[in-house]
Order: C-alpha cells, then sequence, then structure tokens
C-alpha cells in the first residue's frame, strides 16, 4: 500500500528537519518518491515570504 506524507515549513532548514527525522522511521526501500518544492510571494508590505513544501511516497 502507499501512502503520501506532506511537509510545509518557512526555512528550508526547518523542512530539511522535518523531512530527515520522518525518514528515519522509514527503511530505506520504503521511499518511492521525494516531490519538492519552494513558493515565493510579496506581502502588502512588500516583504519576501516563501514556503519550502514536499511530498513523500512511500510504501508500508
Amino acid at each position: 500500500m502507499l501512502k503520501i506524507a506532506v511537509f510545509d515549513e518557512e526555512h528550508e532548514k526547518d523542512l530539511e528537519e522535518e523531512i530527515n527525522h520522518f525518514l528515519a522511521e522509514l527503511d530505506d526501500n520504503q521511499v518511492r518518491d521525494i516531490k519538492y518544492s519552494v513558493t515565493l510571494t510579496i506581502d502588502d508590505d512588500g516583504e519576501q515570504l516563501y514556503c519550502y513544501s514536499a511530498l513523500i511516497l512511500y510504501s508500508i
């Protein structure tokens, strides 16, 4: 059976920590794919806002 896990963080280091923690619980052969995305937007004050996200497809 396949499952997904979705991670979403404001900082890339936070995303890295969350994913590494999740992957530590899985065997290497369980991970099927990882999709990574970065989104940038500008708020009303002109500040750049980043969103770092990842989707992990894994088997159980």
